[in-house]
């Protein structure tokens, strides 16, 4: 190429020409590209933000309770097996609008830089081609990432736990002090803090959801009459059902479900109660507590006394042999002494 100045009239003339003609030719797809970037922009921008408010909508729907929510499909995304906590129905609700959000900002935004490159002449086959390769090499390296992040979301989803829930993990147990996409943060029952991976869980018992079973096994003699101890097993629960905080621990009445196990000397009746979540353990103390003073108060035995050996006769106390301190001279000590050899004269 020529970069020599133009030192004449006649080639400074025939240079304007030439960019004259250049502009002239290329100036309207300058114009046309110039405006299809500017549409592209435009509509990246208007989607995204009616993407996003449409999603905010959806939220905010499924965080309002509705009046007959178990029939709708949101409804029942969101309900849990038993009461619904509104607070921790809005944390999830928002949790799942934070993650669609940032999934649908990336996904036009992203299509939108790649048609304005195409706009611009860049040739994206190589381009997509890297990217191609980066991903798969990314996919295996962070194949663990990915899984984590993946069933976090779901975990939120189902509402499968959540913050202040007592759960087990197979590999730890306690409460859950934080919920994120990638780790789970517990506060084990010795004070330890467990850190898991939301990808490395297999199972999950959550012992705060919903309501919580009370079991208590009752031991009563053998020959007491059954009626009546379970007419106090009633009462007894009935009376703590009403006090204060059991009247708001126990949901429904106490129930006795019959004869769990039978020995020679006693009974096991199985008794259980339907309570708070997480305070199975407290309304089962509280109940032993009861059970055993309206036991003492009725005279209930938990277990027959064993019958008395009976005595020996004085016959067969005469054989027995003697013991280290027995008295010498005494008939027991002179019947087990050796007979004397008589000698021959």
């Amino acid at each position: 190429m020529d970069l020599r100045l133009p030192t004449s009239t006649d080639e400074v003339t025939a240079s304007t020409k030439q960019a004259a003609s250049w502009l002239d030719q290329n100036w309207q797809s300058w114009v046309e590209g110039g405006v299809r970037i500017v549409f592209i922009v435009l509509l990246a921008l208007v989607l995204r933000a009616v993407v996003r408010k449409l999603i905010t909508q959806l939220i905010a729907r499924m965080g309002r309770p509705g009046e007959d929510e178990a029939e709708t499909r949101l409804g029942g995304l969101l309900a849990n097996s038993g009461v619904v906590n509104t607070e921790r129905r809005q944390q999830r609700s928002e949790a799942i609008g934070s993650v669609l959000r940032s999934v649908a900002s990336f996904s036009i935004l992203g299509t939108a830089a790649l048609m304005v490159l195409s706009a611009l002449g860049v040739n994206l086959a190589p381009l997509l081609a890297s990217a191609g390769v980066a991903g798969v090499a990314i996919g295996f390296g962070a194949r663990n990432l990915v899984t984590d992040f993946l069933s976090g979301v779901f975990m939120i989803m189902e509402d499968q736990y959540g913050v202040g829930d007592e759960i087990d993990t197979g590999v730890a147990t306690g409460t859950v002090l934080e919920v994120g996409l990638r780790v789970t943060k517990l506060r084990g029952t010795g004070g330890e803090i467990w850190y898991i991976r939301n990808g490395e869980v297999k199972r999950i018992a959550n012992m705060s959801q919903g309501w919580s079973t009370a079991a208590v096994d009752v031991q009563v003699g053998y020959k007491e009459d059954l009626s009546r101890v379970e007419e106090l097993i009633k009462d007894a629960a009935e009376q703590l059902s009403k006090e204060t905080p059991y009247d708001e621990l126990i949901w429904g009445r106490v129930k006795v479900l019959g004869v769990d196990s039978v020995a020679t000397d006693s009974l096991v009746l199985k008794v259980e109660a339907r309570t708070t979540p997480g305070k199975s353990a407290q309304v089962a103390r509280a109940l032993r507590q009861r059970l055993k003073l309206a036991f003492d108060q009725a005279g209930v035995k938990l277990k027959e006394e064993a019958a008395a050996a009976p005595a020996a006769s004085a016959a067969a106390v005469e054989f027995l042999p003697p013991s280290v301190l027995a008295d010498p001279h005494s008939v027991r000590s002179e019947a087990t002494k050796p007979i004397p050899v008589q000698t021959a004269e």
